[in-house]
């Protein structure tokens, strides 16, 4: 049985990035110290870093690297990058609205209604056989630890922003990972 999803009326404008689970998205690699991020982080556009609060003494000190893409000023970041001190690169967030189309195993995963990408989860899932899950907000996404799927408000509509994970220091899985700037009910910010 064959599995196809349409694009989003939005995607023909959008950069695609591929994902390796575990190893990274588009350019950006897991691991990644501050100045290889913003570094690989040019070749898309301008960027900005500032530090991260640190909510848990567990967590070393983080590093948000936002990207803005050439030619859309002013706009907000594409793409945020979180990088800890001690362990590099952990976090890429892709905006709903200017971030890359990045797609799981050909389910694409940014800028989606949210209701439209459960549907397509659980299709996917019925299809391949395999399992999709949901957040403790109640966002379907892939069956993969390195996949979070957040909300982001866009108008009246909570769309995708899809976190791409791997644990950070002091954290045992990705969902201990999570920034403190990414935490959200229902698209609103609960830092």
């Amino acid at each position: 049985m064959a599995f196809t999803v349409e694009p989003d009326a939005g995607a023909a404008e959008r950069d695609e990035w591929s994902y390796s689970p575990a190893v990274g998205v588009g350019p950006l690699r897991f691991g990644m110290t501050l100045d290889e991020v913003v570094e690989a982080a040019h070749t898309i556009g301008q960027t900005q870093v500032s530090d991260c609060a640190r909510r848990y003494a567990i967590f070393s000190p983080t590093w948000r690297v936002e990207v803005h893409r050439r030619g859309v000023t002013p706009s907000p970041p594409a793409v945020t990058a979180y990088v800890s001190q001690v362990v590099g690169l952990f976090c890429i967030a892709a905006d709903a609205v200017h971030g890359p189309q990045v797609a799981y195993d050909g389910v694409p995963l940014v800028g989606r209604d949210l209701s439209e990408l459960e549907s397509d989860a659980i299709a996917y899932a019925e299809a391949m056989d395999v399992h999709f899950r949901y957040t403790p907000e109640g966002y379907a996404g892939p069956d993969d630890s390195g996949v979070v799927m957040r909300g982001q408000p866009v108008g009246q509509v909570l769309r995708s922003r899809p976190l791409f994970m791997v644990p950070r220091d002091g954290a045992c899985t990705e969902w201990d990972s999570i920034p403190s700037e990414e935490h959200r009910l229902n698209g609103r910010s609960t830092a």
